[in-house]
């Protein structure tokens, strides 16, 4: 069986330590390199090109969203998983925007950070429970906000491609899957945002984890 490379990134060592035992005890996983900095980070991702790379948000040198965001640039296939204490919504956006895979709390439990693992290496996207009850608490009160009248719903055709992007497949990726044109994708999804008044990717993953989809993969 092949196991899953993982890369590290953390500026504490006793942390670092603890992960990489975790990984190593796993027996579909293995750590692959460590970094202390952001810099040395995206360097070594680079260099081991890694299925999940594990990066903690607040490093020295380089900090986890400058990192990340060089990481889904030079090493697309390798799946950046967010690894911080902080909780709140705009270091969710912010992360998932540049391209992160995943979010999970270091106040987690080691199962869910290896869920985790598992899940962003299989191509989807995953939001730490606790976070997810609190940013999709905000998306139900700004919906309620909102008002009673409601905006036209989106399509099948348009949900299904929300659905998808929440699972993290490319616009390609989601064109090919539905035989349609990578344009056709972009009109969906654009009107589909637009009914939901979405702002962006972190909207889509709320919305796809209100109406379940993300349990049913």
């Amino acid at each position: 069986m092949t196991k899953l490379a993982v890369f590290l990134a953390d500026d504490h060592p006793i942390v670092r330590d603890g992960l990489k035992a975790l990984i190593d005890s796993q027996p579909d996983m293995r750590c692959v390199g460590h970094a202390a900095d952001g810099r040395s980070a995206v360097a070594g991702v680079q260099k081991m090109l890694p299925d999940v790379v594990v990066l903690d948000v607040s490093m020295p040198g380089l900090n986890g969203l400058q990192a990340t965001e060089q990481i889904v640039k030079s090493c697309p296939k390798s799946k950046v998983l967010s690894f911080t204490r902080h909780i709140e919504d705009s270091y969710v956006q912010q992360l998932l925007k540049v391209g992160a895979a995943g979010y999970v709390l270091k106040q987690s439990s080691s199962a869910v950070l290896l869920t985790a693992i598992r899940t962003v290496a299989a191509g989807q996207s995953y939001l730490d429970p606790a976070v997810t009850a609190k940013v999709v608490g905000g998306y139900v009160a700004k919906s309620a906000a909102r008002g009673a009248a409601r905006p036209p719903q989106p399509t099948e055709r348009e949900q299904e491609v929300l659905r998808l992007i929440a699972l993290g497949y490319s616009n390609k990726e989601i064109a090919a899957r539905l035989d349609l044109s990578v344009k056709t994708i972009e009109i969906h999804k654009a009107n589909a945002m637009r009914k939901l008044n979405m702002r962006g990717r972190i909207d889509i993953v709320n919305f796809a984890v209100l109406q379940g989809w993300l349990d049913k993969e």
